[in-house]
């Protein structure tokens, strides 16, 4: 058993690993919630639920469509987000002119609905998902057994929220989107139609939810109650990144995650807690976040 300082370096890279597949999740939830806060100013607390939406729908599809795996990746986020422009456009339009407050319990509401659905039709005991064939087996490394599901993960993440950073940040469109958010006048002066770019950036920030809960469904159990365990973290996260922060959102979830892991090997009593210490410390000492800016 290799071993550094009376470290087990076996014990202590694998929580790492675990650390970094959660903080990939973390990111890509948090970046869904900050898109939609930051550019929408809408709180949107059934982010979790359409992230148990996407674990649903990859299992409903192989089990009774049988679409399978890397079909289900491409189509399950296209239909979680088409439910969320849905959700949009019928119940949170009308009130996205109010106090957040509004959005925030209407959302809640939303997420308490479907959570109770499903546990309605399909209980409340983890369901397994197989994973693709593709991506079975592993690699042996120095000090760790990295599973090839496990990396596809980290990279999958890593990919798909540095490409939604570049388009927010560093593209035209992105450029559209926060003027469009910032002076609407102004834009549809210009002949943007932007109640139309509102939709569609809400339903992207739920589709980002879906994907996650797609890539999730062969490493957790699919429940109903995955989002909701999932989803006090994620804000706590959202906030120490700050709420809004594009950037912020993903580097949290990815540190979140990490810092989660080594709590878990040296410390495995406050694992659980950690990340709500970091957000007290944090907002004590900068309000805003570690990224966020001031009002």
């Amino acid at each position: 058993m290799a071993t550094f300082l009376g470290i087990n370096l076996f014990g202590l890279f694998g929580q790492l690993l675990v650390g970094l597949i959660n903080g990939s999740f973390y990111a890509l939830l948090s970046l869904g919630l900050a898109i939609i806060f930051g550019l929408l100013k809408i709180i949107n607390f059934a982010q979790g639920a359409m992230y148990m939406l996407g674990a649903f729908g990859a299992w409903l599809a192989l089990n009774h469509l049988g679409i399978n795996y890397w079909a289900a990746l491409v189509l399950v986020p296209l239909a979680v987000g088409a439910i969320g422009i849905l959700l949009e456009r019928v119940l949170v339009r009308p009130i996205a002119h109010e106090d957040h407050l509004y959005s925030l319990l209407l959302t809640f509401g939303i997420a308490l609905m479907l959570q109770g659905l499903f546990t309605h039709l399909f209980g409340s005991s983890g369901m397994p998902y197989a994973i693709p064939d593709e991506l079975k087996g592993g690699t042996r490394l120095p000090f760790m057994y990295l599973p090839d599901y496990r990396a596809w993960i980290i990279v999958a993440s890593a990919v798909v929220c540095g490409g939604t950073w570049w388009m927010i940040e560093k593209t035209r469109l992105g450029a559209y989107l926060r003027a469009g958010t910032e002076n609407p006048q102004l834009m549809q002066a210009f002949g943007i139609n932007v109640p139309l770019m509102v939709t569609l950036t809400f339903g992207f920030g739920v589709a980002l939810a879906g994907f996650a809960g797609v890539m999730a469904a062969p490493v957790y159990s699919v429940s109903p109650e995955m989002g909701s365990n999932l989803l006090i973290v994620v804000f706590a996260i959202v906030v120490i990144g700050g709420m809004g922060s594009i950037g912020g959102a993903i580097l949290t979830g990815l540190g979140m995650g990490i810092v989660e892991g080594l709590t878990k090997y040296f410390y495995p009593e406050a694992s659980t807690t950690v990340i709500f210490l970091v957000m007290v410390i944090v907002l004590l000492l900068k309000p805003a976040g570690l990224f966020g800016k001031e009002a």
